[in-house]
């Protein structure tokens, strides 16, 4: 009896084998990111105050936020660059620029401003994506993401109309 099941049993593994790999190959074949690669990051943009667009990442914070309305760009690769600045009630400034990848939610932080004086950007030593959702999360980011720049997976349309929607939406990441 035993003989006559390893037969049956062999064709099944063999069965489940070939459909692991046809799943498999599947993916990748319908993987819209598979071959994606960066361009290359444009250098940081010469920022200016008096063009931030408001936000606020969490209702926590002490710090106001706002982006850079002409810095906010759609990369061939998809990727909104885009410069951020966060503002105490002292008037420390910070501000960071940063890439962000709606079809995988991520993001990635080109370069630090340094006040100096003279003022002027510190690329970041390793820039690297990093999930929204992760553990080393921007904030920021992540309410850029739901307040306009992003819809669902996909980039929401160009600079502009993600601007419109930030102006619009507002929203608060908790």
């Amino acid at each position: 009896m035993m003989r006559n099941l390893r037969p049956t049993l062999n064709a099944a593994l063999l069965a489940a084998a070939l459909l692991g790999a046809a799943v498999a190959d599947a993916q990748l074949l319908t993987d819209p990111n598979r071959d994606w690669r960066e361009a290359e990051a444009p250098p940081p943009p010469v920022w200016r105050a008096e063009r931030l667009v408001p936000f606020v990442p969490s209702v926590h914070s002490e710090l106001r936020f706002g982006v850079d309305a002409d810095s906010v760009t759609l990369g061939p690769d998809g990727v909104i660059r885009y410069v951020i600045v966060a503002q105490s009630a002292s008037g420390a400034v910070n501000a960071w620029y940063e890439g962000l990848r709606c079809a995988t939610a991520q993001v990635k932080t080109y370069a630090h401003w340094n006040p100096g004086p003279p003022g002027q950007w510190q690329p970041h030593p390793n820039p690297a994506w990093r999930n929204l959702g992760g553990e080393f999360a921007s904030r920021p980011a992540v309410a850029l993401a739901r307040g306009g720049f992003c819809d669902g997976a996909t980039p929401n349309g160009q600079p502009a109309d993600m601007l419109r929607a930030l102006r619009q939406n507002r929203t608060v990441d908790r």
